[in-house]
């Protein structure tokens, strides 16, 4: 006998509607939640976008107004906000995300506990930036303070390794000692990289003077309060998930503006009104190899 699948259905329908027996809740599945930024983000990071690239112009203008030999700090400093320009406008335009899945438990009195999915967006360009530009923003409070080779070399590392574990953070594994193991790293990294820069730079830029030595402590102590409130950030947004995709960008972009244009601004012009900051580069920086590079014909047969 054949039967028909939607009669069999209603009668089934009818037969337990009628029926005296109350059955059990039934578990509907919850579809996937997804986190993502809505237009408020999206405005913002087209907003920092724009104040890196008007900040780029300015620090090319104030760089053609000095000779190559003293335009050290405003190529770096240039090239933090190139860099940071890149990674807005990738952001901006939708490049540079991904997604991290995490698994999130839901318990019921009555029925079988649930499971729900959860992706939210992680900004991996942000790291990309982080990891060119935080070398950059050292290197120029380095020279300032007239640092060691070794003493530069150690905290740039340390600065790089703190970027890669933070990356590494955001896409770990939830319910494991991953994510916030290589929180922990990042953390042990910036350490090396206050040393440094509390202990070693002050000690080298007391020989520079007192006007110096204060604009080093100054603009320094800025760099360093700014840059803890970044992985307080990390862990409120992208480790406890405590705030939306939409605050994670303004709060990061309000940080990135004050550590690179403002900063870059108040070093260079400070640098302009202070002689004793400054960086002389001759020779190949400025001049080239010239003649000093040059192969002559006949060298190796004059000396042989």
């Amino acid at each position: 006998m054949i039967v028909d699948p939607v009669e069999a259905f209603a009668t089934a329908v009818k037969h337990s509607t009628s029926s005296k027996h109350t059955s059990l809740p039934t578990v509907v599945p919850t579809l996937p939640e997804y986190q993502t930024a809505d237009e408020t983000g999206e405005r913002t990071l087209w907003v920092v976008f724009v104040v890196m690239l008007v900040s780029m112009i300015v620090f090319v203008g104030m760089a053609w107004s000095v000779p190559m030999s003293k335009r050290l700090y405003h190529i770096i400093t240039t090239l933090i906000v190139t860099f940071a320009a890149l990674s807005y406008f990738a952001m901006a335009s939708g490049h540079g995300i991904g997604y991290h899945h995490v698994v999130v438990k839901e318990q019921h009195k009555h029925v079988p506990d649930t499971e729900k999915d959860i992706y939210r967006e992680v900004y991996w360009a942000r790291y990309v930036d982080w990891s060119l530009t935080t070398p950059l923003l050292l290197l120029d409070l380095c020279l300032l303070a007239g640092m060691s080779g070794g003493a530069i070399l150690i905290a740039i590392i340390a600065d790089v390794i703190m970027i890669l574990t933070g990356l590494f953070a955001a896409f770990g594994s939830e319910g494991t000692p991953q994510k916030w193991g290589w929180y922990a790293i990042a953390c042990i990294a910036y350490l090396v990289v206050i040393w440094q820069l509390v202990y070693h730079g002050r000690a080298s830029v007391s020989a520079k003077g007192g006007k110096v030595a204060n604009f080093y402590a100054a603009i320094g102590g800025f760099t360093l309060i700014i840059w803890t409130v970044y992985p307080i950030i990390w862990g409120i947004a992208d480790g406890s998930r405590n705030m939306d995709v939409n605050e994670e960008i303004i709060a990061y972009a309000v940080l990135d503006i004050l550590a690179k244009p403002v900063f870059g601004a108040w070093l260079l012009f400070t640098h302009a009104s202070i002689p004793e900051t400054n960086v002389e580069l001759g020779g190949f920086w400025s001049q080239g190899l010239g003649s000093e590079g040059a192969i002559r014909v006949g060298d190796d047969d004059e000396g042989a």
